[in-house]
């Protein structure tokens, strides 16, 4: 492709060499440069990609797109001279070099260019939120590909591109794999696709060049805030705010306290969710589109749920087989979407009655006495989130099973030990991802926190030990929440990923105990 197609939506100068040149291939990775290629010399927070044009230049690249001008080029070019001795490769047009300011805002637009603008093939729906995107991604990917379309996915879990699904690496990965995800879609026939968009992607543009048809605010809180992320609360709503001003169409919790910030930011077209019949921007009062109102908590045999009253734009009753209070936002916000696609009410419904998402709040029916469930709650305050929802049910007991990663700020162990110490009965402290700490010594800080309050505990740091104590000690009435790991398969231990996967140790535990001894065991998940 020309290099000036690639660059017509973007300001740059040339510093040396033509735009008008063919590009046959792009990369940011050094290492993957060839004859034709064009290479992103991204700035990161660790290194920095124009540090490596000389080798670029040497491996034959056609043109590079860099933030570093004239001057930041030839001390780099000079470097690597009095390092390695003479460079040749500026001495003719042999490599083009593009001065932009903003290389990772280029990578975007360049890629989408490349691979031929395929998300504006695609109906893109965009999800952000401090929580609930996942849950609400799934929800619509079932809704809608039940409904006929063909529907890709994109977020914290896993791709799904039509054909395959692959781990995912980031919630919002890099854009110029985005883009090239997106024309993957295209060409294995999907039509829509749900994605969760972070506030690292948004701040970071790896979203840049997306043609976004809907945006999802679900809630906002503190999150993401230290090094290397956001400096702050204020930059990280903001993040999360640009979002509604790249789509068309805007979907906006307006229970949310942040959801006025949202809608006074945003370009789009406005639709809203909530239990709030109305809604007041700058003291202008609006009608809520669609409003869940009598909510309703339901337990049977071991699975939690929630049922509520739909009105606003379509109307009836609807039963969501997830538990919490929390469930009803994440749901609203998935018929919002929905119903502006044109899908059956009846489909979302029934589609709603049976919803299950890996991870998140995920029912593993073992028994007909009491509920054992998996959730990805790896911080103080998704922990109490979920237990004070889950606390609505009123269990006989509310246990928790957690651990707490290695090599991350012992503020987090300090605060799950003291939330699961106030809002559960009983906590079973365990091993998460020790990396490269020792499992006892992030125990003895969950500790720390627990011994804040009253809260009764036991420490078991093998998790699959910890599982099997809790399936065997299980009583009648117990709610048991294995937070931390949710979707995860692995165990991160001294720089190795060895497989665990929560619902194989489950059955593990099955499998080696006399079953009739579990409080109302049932066979019906691993039948």
């Amino acid at each position: 492709m020309n290099l000036q197609k690639l660059l017509s939506d973007l300001e740059y100068d040339i510093i040396c060499g033509t735009s008008d040149i063919d590009v046959k291939s792009i990369t940011n990775d050094s290492r993957k440069t060839q004859g034709g290629c064009l290479y992103f010399a991204i700035p990161g927070a660790k290194v920095d990609g124009a540090s490596f044009i000389p080798d670029v230049i040497r491996n034959g690249a056609a043109v590079i797109i860099t933030e570093k001008d004239e001057e930041g080029l030839t001390e780099i070019l000079e470097a690597d001279m009095a390092a390695r001795g003479d460079f040749e490769g500026l001495d003719d047009d042999s490599v083009t070099v593009v001065h932009v300011d903003n290389a990772r805002y280029a990578m975007g637009m360049i890629s989408s260019q490349f691979y031929g603008n395929p998300s504006r093939e695609l109906t893109v729906i965009g999800i952000t939120g401090t929580k609930g995107k996942t849950t609400t991604s799934y929800m619509l990917w079932e809704m809608l590909t039940l409904a006929g379309h063909n529907v890709g996915l994109i977020g914290t879990i896993e791709i799904q591109d039509g054909r395959q699904s692959i781990p995912a690496a980031n919630t919002t990965p890099e854009n110029i794999v985005l883009h090239k995800t997106f024309r993957d879609m295209v060409n294995n026939g999907l039509d829509t696709v749900v994605m969760e968009v972070s506030s690292q992607g948004l701040m970071m543009d790896r979203v840049a060049g997306v043609d976004f048809d809907y945006g999802i605010f679900t809630n906002l809180s503190p999150d993401h805030i230290g090094p290397n992320e956001h400096a702050s609360y204020e930059e990280y709503r903001d993040c999360k705010a640009k979002l509604f001003t790249l789509c068309r169409t805007g979907i906006f919790n307006i229970d949310e306290p942040e959801s006025e910030y949202m809608l006074l930011n945003s370009t789009c077209e406005v639709y809203t969710f909530g239990k709030n019949p109305t809604y007041k921007i700058d003291e202008d009062e609006f009608d809520t589109n669609y409003i869940a109102s009598g909510h309703q908590l339901f337990s049977s045999a071991g699975v939690l749920g929630i049922k509520f009253d739909l009105q606003g734009e379509i109307e009836g009753e609807v039963t969501v087989d997830l538990p919490g209070d929390f469930s009803i936002h994440n749901s609203l916000a998935a018929i919002a979407v929905a119903d502006r696609m044109g899908v059956p009410f009846e489909d979302i419904q029934r589609i709603l009655e049976s919803i299950k998402v890996t991870g998140r709040v995920e029912m593993i029916p073992i028994s007909d006495e009491f509920t054992l469930m998996i959730d990805y709650a790896h911080n103080g305050m998704a922990l109490q989130s979920l237990l004070e929802a889950i606390r609505e049910y009123k269990p006989e007991r509310l246990v928790t099973l957690f651990g707490c990663g290695g090599n991350r700020a012992k503020s987090r162990r300090y605060e799950m030990g003291e939330v699961s110490g106030k809002y559960a009965d009983f906590t079973i402290i365990t091993s998460d991802n020790p990396r490269n700490e020792k499992p006892e010594d992030i125990i003895e800080d969950i500790k720390v926190g627990i011994a804040k309050s009253d809260g009764e505990y036991v420490a078991i740091v093998d998790r699959k030990e910890a599982v099997r104590y809790a399936i065997m000690n299980a009583r009648p009435g117990d709610i048991i929440i294995m937070a931390g790991k949710g979707h995860e398969d692995y165990q991160e231990i001294n720089g190795k990923k060895y497989h665990m996967d929560e619902r194989d140790l489950i059955r593990e535990v099955l499998e080696e105990e006399d079953v009739t001894k579990i409080c109302g065991y049932n066979n019906r998940y691993f039948a």
